[in-house]
């Protein structure tokens, strides 16, 4: 990072395009630079870490995948604890389930039946926001679950493809690192 780059320019110039993945025309924005370069990890978890010090989550939910990743890490730095979202049919205990519409179809993410409550503050967390359904399928998890959703957090938004604005109109405040143009 140079000295005159803010750590949120610095991330955004470690995200690789993968041009025309998974289908053609579209622009895939890669995170995993992002967490091969012990540096760039660094200062991306801190991001988040100094944001979310202050505003104490009781648990950090991460989306199904590499919200695990950055939920888990957040997660341990907060000294808090970590609920997985996943994919359907990936949790062994009693699920609760949300189909969503993806950027490329439909999907469905399950939450464990008691991975949070009634008055659990959670933080939601993912590394990109496309067309915004997995996080608000999410936020609708754990809305069921009778927690409240404080903050949506992404590495990446994709502006064009409406999902933040349909989040943010959702109710759901966003912290976002990073927006690219086309995708």
């Amino acid at each position: 990072m140079q000295i005159d780059e803010s750590p949120a320019a610095y991330i955004k110039s470690q995200i690789r395009t993968v041009p025309d993945w998974p289908a053609p025309g579209v622009q895939f924005r890669d995170i995993t630079p992002l967490l091969k370069n012990p540096r760039t990890l660094r200062v991306l978890i801190d991001v988040f870490v100094h944001r979310y010090m202050t505003h104490r989550p009781d648990y950090i939910a991460g989306l199904d995948a590499r919200g695990f990743i950055l939920g888990s890490i957040l997660a341990y730095e907060l000294n808090i604890g970590f609920i997985p979202i996943r994919k359907k049919g990936k949790l062994p205990y009693q699920t609760v389930a949300e189909e969503y519409e993806l950027e490329y179809g439909s999907a469905t993410v399950e939450i464990h039946a008691d991975a949070c409550g009634p008055g659990d503050r959670v933080l939601l967390i993912d590394d990109l926001v496309a067309t915004g359904g997995t996080m608000l399928a999410g936020k609708k998890l754990l809305e069921r679950l009778g927690a409240t959703v404080i903050e949506g957090a992404a590495i990446v938004d994709l502006p064009e493809l409406g999902g933040s604005r349909l989040i943010r109109d959702a109710g759901l405040p966003l912290f976002l690192l990073c927006s690219f143009e086309g995708h």
